[in-house]
């Protein structure tokens, strides 16, 4: 399976013609595909540097060469974070989440290697009373997400909670 990741960079290079070109094209080169550049001058700037942040979509086994064709041309990395987790969805829960262990739903989804609970909110109006939270799901692929969100369903099911889903859909 080919994963592909989320990267961001913050390159420094040289402020003269031709070098966010330079850049720019191993990204091509290697198959990437560019999501942002965000390139400002910084008129005030005492040296003739340039700093450039770009984010893209990468193969992951691609990433070594990117970095190895950026330094041929010059350009330093400065900073250089992967996402694999690309997907994400968000969904709600509601009944006795404490009750019914929420670490064990939390569990069900972290364990499969493909998908993790990234964020999560609860709201517990009484001890008695039925919680809700509020899951955000990420996943590698939108497939994985289907499986990761058929995981909760049956979850809601053997637990007795209302799965609302869902809220929003990032890819």
């Amino acid at each position: 399976m080919v994963i592909v990741l989320q990267v961001s960079m913050k390159l420094e290079m040289k402020d003269s013609p031709g070098q966010l070109v330079a850049a720019l094209k191993p990204i091509s080169e290697v198959g990437g595909n560019i999501i942002a550049v965000i390139h400002q001058r910084d008129p005030h700037s005492a040296d003739d540097t340039l700093n450039v942040q770009i984010v893209l979509e990468l193969h992951e086994g691609r990433i070594n060469e990117l970095v190895s064709l950026l330094k041929a041309e010059g350009v330093h990395i400065q900073r250089i974070g992967k996402e694999r987790l690309l997907y994400r969805r968000t969904v709600i829960m509601i009944g006795h989440l404490m009750h019914t262990d929420l670490s064990d739903t939390i569990d069900r989804i972290d364990r499969t290697g493909f998908a993790e609970v990234s964020e999560l909110s609860m709201s517990m109006p009484a001890i008695n009373e039925r919680s809700s939270s509020r899951l955000t799901i990420k996943s590698v692929t939108q497939n994985d997400m289907e499986k990761a969100i058929a995981i909760l369903r049956t979850v809601a099911h053997e637990k007795d909670l209302l799965l609302i889903e869902p809220l929003e859909e990032i890819s």
